[in-house]
């Protein structure tokens, strides 16, 4: 089995860091918020021996990639001209994108906006919604009634970096937690707990985390790993592309209702809630993603899904790359 190799190329932000292993076809991998490159580390194995080059990157704003100040550098468009570079700096003219929570939508706009570069796309826990409708900001504002949505909450510059860069590593894993299967806040016979997805007024994100247990997916070592690089860089860069979102309704309007006509898998978690608020998402997904040729939803599983299930993920991805590489 090759050795992971970690590389730094260039990008149109600065640099782009990655963590390379194996050979065969291009399979780029790209994380959610707040993770990075290492979210991956059960499928780069699985995925070179399985006969692909499989590449994870720190998304722009993470790790040891650039990370610019301005909120608009964290547009859409933007980031996928950073996965059509790396493609390009490894010498490659094409690749399948896979990508987990804000990495799916990441990865389906790559697909959506440069097809001829993309030719496959798999998505992990938030399933693909094509651009339009209202704005991003107005809809979110609509939600939890008195309470306040973590997407606004996440808004306004520097709010949500108080709360958490003072303890990251606590802030991490209670997160982290919130959203594990094996760790998720459960209904009570008489009381419902308060959903960790939304802050009280005058509260915290964190005041609904579990604060006392580790998911069984995640280690001191995994954690210390996470959290080590949020110390060093701080969460702006990574909240930047929440913060980008009304910027991407403009951006992407002519592109309002496309469907992603590529080779796609979709793979959730029936205890994520992206998987449920997004419910008609999937539903809509025989027009949405024609080219659709699995989708899997994981009894018992939660929002990590990658982590918490890596061989089942490994499983359904290869499978899926057989199929597609063999469509060639």
């Amino acid at each position: 089995m090759p050795h992971r190799t970690h590389r730094l190329v260039p990008g149109p932000a600065g640099r782009i860091h990655l963590v390379e292993q194996g050979s065969g076809p291009l399979v780029l991998l790209l994380h959610g918020f707040p993770e990075s490159w290492y979210s991956w580390r059960h499928q780069l194995p699985v995925l070179a021996a399985a006969g692909y080059r499989a590449v994870a990157v720190d998304v722009r704003g993470y790790g040891r990639s650039s990370k610019p100040e301005a909120v608009a550098a964290y547009r859409m468009t933007e980031l996928v001209e950073d996965n059509a570079a790396v493609v390009e700096a490894l010498g490659e003219r094409s690749a399948v994108v896979v990508g987990h929570d804000w990495g799916a939508t990441i990865a389906a706009h790559s697909a959506l906006l440069r097809p001829d570069v993309f030719h496959a796309v798999a998505l992990l826990s938030v399933p693909y919604t094509p651009p339009g409708g209202p704005r991003p900001s107005e809809v979110f504002a609509r939600l939890g009634g008195e309470e306040e949505f973590y997407v606004s909450y996440f808004q306004e510059p520097g709010r949500a970096e108080r709360e958490i860069e003072p303890d990251v590593r606590g802030w991490l894993a209670g997160f982290y937690a919130a959203l594990s299967a094996d760790t998720m806040p459960t209904a009570d016979a008489h009381l419902m707990p308060a959903d960790p997805h939304f802050v009280a007024p005058g509260g915290r994100l964190r005041d609904r985390f579990p604060a006392d247990r580790l998911p069984g997916w995640l280690t001191e070592d995994d954690l210390d790993v996470y959290a080590g690089e949020f110390e060093r860089t701080g969460l702006t860069g990574a909240l930047n592309r929440y913060r980008a979102m009304d910027r991407d309704w403009k951006d992407l309007a002519a592109h309002a209702g496309a469907a992603i006509r590529q080779p796609s898998l979709f793979l959730g978690g029936t205890l994520d809630a992206s998987t449920t608020w997004l419910s008609d998402a999937i539903d809509a997904f025989p027009t949405t993603l024609p080219g659709l040729r699995g989708a899997h939803l994981l009894d018992g599983c939660g929002h990590w899904i990658q982590q918490e299930r890596p061989e089942e993920v490994g499983r359904h991805l290869t499978d899926w790359l057989a199929s597609v590489v063999a469509g060639r």
